[in-house]
């Protein structure tokens, strides 16, 4: 687990190359699941264009740096249609205020836990009056915002004296060994909830790439020709890139006219 502010200015680290390919700029939060899904780079001689890693694509995220592969897991996020929406978003969770939904003001987010493994939101370390602060599960969150985060309207029942306190809860729920019913059900459930967010990612997609031109030649994983330069993408053809594999998505999304 890290906070945001023990990301932030960490150099990215090349395993391949053993270089530093540049430092650790921003977060990009995506509010409808509430992970960080891109880390972007800043680098000196990258002036204009805003280049970022998918936060899939990270190994590691140490005391001292962000390890990825290669350079080639550096993107460009203005060529990415789904990462565009996330970084015009500009969801910046700390500094933001806590609202309940009935328009209770609670406080501000000072600081906000990430799990390094898998990008997720943890929990939020809240100012809630004068030299008290306060941490709140992720799961409480109903709206990541802008500017204002709301929560459910029982969060304060939910406030935790620190990040230890939330952990140490969980540790009890996990000691209770599981039936095997309950372990079947419990992978059901998350198989359902990862195919709704992999539904949900790909109508997304579809939605910012139909109707556009390809400004290059889209190869299948066999070198078969897809999808020739200059045809207007319908959602029929942007099914078959997606069903080729995901590079393949990433390939067409960066070659499309704006």
């Amino acid at each position: 687990m890290k906070t945001s502010k023990q990301i932030v200015g960490l150099p990215i680290i090349s395993i391949n190359d053993g270089k530093e390919l540049g430092t650790v700029k921003s977060l990009v939060v995506n509010p409808e699941h509430g992970t960080i899904d891109f880390i972007t780079v800043h680098h000196e001689d990258w002036q204009i264009s805003v280049k970022a890693v998918p936060f899939k694509k990270v190994i590691g995220v140490g005391d001292f740096a962000v390890t990825i592969e290669s350079e080639t897991n550096i993107i460009d996020l203005t060529e990415i249609p789904i990462a565009n929406t996330l970084v015009t978003k500009n969801i910046k969770i700390n500094g933001a205020r806590i609202m309940s939904k009935k328009g209770q003001l609670l406080g501000k987010v000072d600081e906000y836990f990430i799990n390094e493994d898998n990008g997720s939101i943890i929990a939020l370390q809240l100012n809630v009056a004068k030299d008290e602060e306060v941490v709140l599960a992720s799961e409480h969150v109903h709206t990541f915002g802008k500017d204002i985060l709301i929560v459910n309207e029982d969060a304060n029942e939910y406030f935790l004296n620190n990040i230890e306190e939330l952990f140490n809860g969980k540790k009890i729920e996990e000691e209770k060994i599981p039936s095997v019913e309950d372990a079947t059900e419990e992978v059901a459930v998350e198989k359902e909830e990862e195919e709704d967010i992999s539904q949900a990612f790909l109508e997304r997609q579809i939605t910012l790439l139909e109707g556009k031109k390809v400004t290059s030649d889209i190869y299948n994983k066999s070198g078969e020709l897809l999808i020739k330069n200059g045809t207007e993408l319908t959602k029929d053809l942007i099914l078959a890139v997606h069903n080729d594999g995901p590079s393949g998505m990433v390939e067409l999304s960066m070659n499309v006219e704006e």
